[in-house]
């Protein structure tokens, strides 16, 4: 085979677990010998060093060998050694520290596109073998082959494979887990490993370990993947006539050309791309996975730094508030409900908290939990996390780039994980505390029509939207003033003015807003419900923001008066007033369309 032939082979990622004592080590050794993947006079090497010391050669040991020559100065939590066949390059990973080893999985340091799973025919299906199958489901391996190893200590007994085929496949279904199939082996004797078992086991006419290995699907390369743009930025040009607006960011995955419709999520909103900029290059017509890039588009929409940049005829990400992950917590205080983190996927930082915890694998002692209530330092925990706010994501067995988070706890990344599974608003955080305020809410003896009819106005919160500069507060204490002299009941609310100082500091910034908006939806309900016109301002809000303040008011409706540009796709705005309007008519303009809508009764 020629040089550039064996440069070019695929190169695959496996990880080889199973319950101690149960071979994996043989499987490995035996593997790379039968591959002639061992490093020159090795095998011979260790066969010698055994007949010094009257010891049995065991496969195993070359395995042992090689970690003592990586220790060398350094400590190892996961070996990782390399064999090959005609048709690839293998590294395959033996865990023994598995903190170390579910933490770089999880966090996507490691990158497993396939196990080994081993089993000794002897002993059969141990509780580690159990707690190992669910550690391969939880970090989301698709491919799994069970190696049922040691057949030559039960004589090669076809119903003892096949009893712990079965068990086992009962086991694995319980997990959502589907082997790619079961390979009765003896590394030992090396059956079953490269050469097919013809005298031993003549019932078998499945794959040997390596032409399964072989068989093992390459997970596609990025650049082939769908695609995928985290907006880390839109930059506005304004000298020279320049007007263009380019939104900027790195392609994790796939490509994007010229022409291609795009759309931005979780906004929805969609253009085409105009040009691909580079800085100090010559314009492109393509960007694809692994560049910084930014792009104009035909339209001039209003996106956010955050948004997922896709192509609109691909595959679509998931588009949800509450998911289910995978995570593995390093912070020294564990992660506990009722708590306000940060969670990052992409480009995207948001307020998100622990809705619930669904089991938990101690990664130091391979120990499951179910029913605990926080997930302590070193868990490796299934869990349902709930942001403030809808996000953009994959599946990370569909796209792992885009279904990986960090979450960060107090200014430090504390957590990092995958998400299994997009749910819907069922049983949120939110939706629960409103659940519980509306029935612990209590009337007294005069009710919301006899309020109208004192105060000749129905009970609203009335919000002023629009950028920085728009004269939103201004207009704001001025409506106040009007409504005030016509004889209604009203109040600015300026506790805004105290969060969006708090804007500036990137650091507070999200959490500040989200604290902001909970507290204005809370406020608005106790005000509005007296019969009152809470009016307030909010700056550079969303659909989304304007939709959580309606649920937190209801059934009191909102009132929206925007100035300058529409930011909104689908919440209905009352009224849109121009930046920074001429104050008398805007006023006019803001009673006559709340009298319109019977808020004001005179």
């Amino acid at each position: 085979m020629s040089t550039n032939s064996i440069l070019d082979r695929e190169h695959m990622d496996i990880v080889i677990v199973g319950h101690v004592d149960h071979g994996k080590s043989t499987v490995i050794g035996r593997l790379m010998a039968d591959t002639n993947s061992l490093p020159e006079g090795k095998l011979e090497q260790v066969k010698a060093m055994c007949a010094a010391n009257s010891r049995p050669f065991e496969y195993a040991f070359l395995l042992d060998a090689l970690k003592n020559e990586q220790a060398q100065g350094i400590t190892i939590d996961t070996a990782r050694c390399f064999f090959k066949t005609e048709k690839r390059h293998y590294i395959i990973n033996d865990a023994p520290g598995h903190i170390e080893f579910l933490k770089n999985m999880v966090t996507g340091a490691a990158r497993a596109e396939a196990a080994l799973l081993v089993i000794d025919a002897g002993e059969g299906v141990q509780e580690n073998s159990k707690r190992h199958g669910y550690m391969v489901s939880m970090l989301g391996v698709k491919q799994l082959c069970v190696l049922v190893n040691k057949m030559d200590l039960v004589d090669y007994s076809e119903e003892k494979f096949t009893a712990i085929k079965d068990e086992y496949t009962e086991f694995l279904e319980q997990l959502g887990v589907h082997p790619t199939a079961f390979i009765p082996v003896s590394a030992r004797e090396g059956v079953n490993i490269a050469a097919s078992p013809k005298a031993e086991m003549p019932w078998y006419d499945g794959m040997t370990v390596l032409e399964q290995v072989d068989d093992f699907r390459k997970l596609r390369g990025d650049a082939d993947k769908t695609f995928r743009l985290p907006v880390q930025d839109i930059y506005k040009f304004t000298a020279s006539g320049d007007d263009r607006r380019i939104v900027a960011g790195t392609v994790t995955t796939g490509k994007v050309r010229v022409g291609d419709a795009v759309r931005f999520l979780p906004s929805g909103k969609e253009s085409v791309v105009k040009s691909v900029e580079g800085f100090s290059m010559a314009p492109q017509t393509e960007a694809t996975a692994g560049y910084a890039t930014g792009v104009t588009l035909t339209t001039q929409i209003y996106i956010k730094p955050g948004e997922l940049m896709v192509r609109a005829d691909e595959p679509q990400p998931k588009v949800s508030r509450r998911f289910r992950i995978n995570m593995f917590w390093m912070g020294r205080p564990p992660m506990v409900m009722g708590k306000q983190y940060k969670l990052k996927v992409g480009a995207a930082s948001v307020s998100a908290e622990l809705a619930e915890v669904i089991q938990v694998l101690d990664a130091s002692e391979l120990s499951s939990v179910t029913n605990k209530k926080q997930v302590d330092r070193h868990d490796v925990a299934e869990c349902i996390v709930e942001t403030t706010r809808p996000i953009a994501f994959d599946l990370r067995n569909e796209l792992e780039t885009t279904g990986r988070v960090v979450i960060v706890d107090d200014f430090e990344i504390a957590g990092a994980g995958v998400i299994l599974e997009s749910l819907d608003d069922t049983g949120s955080v939110m939706a629960e505390h409103i659940q519980q305020r509306e029935f612990a809410w209590e009337r007294g003896l005069v009710t919301n029509e006899e309020r109208a009819e004192r105060y000749g106005n129905v009970g609203k919160l009335i919000i002023l939207h629009g950028e920085y500069g728009c004269g939103k507060r201004r207009t704001a204490k001025q409506l106040e003033r009007a409504l005030f002299d016509m004889g209604h009941k009203t109040y600015y609310f300026g506790i805004s003015n105290y969060f969006e100082e708090l804007d500036h500091d990137v650091r507070t910034r999200d959490r500040a807003r989200e604290n902001h908006l909970e507290k204005l939806g809370d406020l608005a309900r106790v005000i509005t419900d007296a019969g009152s016109l809470l009016i307030t301002t909010v700056t550079d809000a969303d659909d989304y923001d304007l939709e959580r303040l309606k649920m937190m008011t209801a059934p009191i409706e909102i009132f929206v008066v925007n100035l300058g540009e529409n930011q909104f796709d689908n919440f209905p705005v009352d009224v849109a007033l121009p930046y920074r309007p001429e104050m008398d008519g805007a006023i006019k303009t803001i009673v006559d369309t709340l009298k319109a809508k019977g808020i004001l009764l005179k």
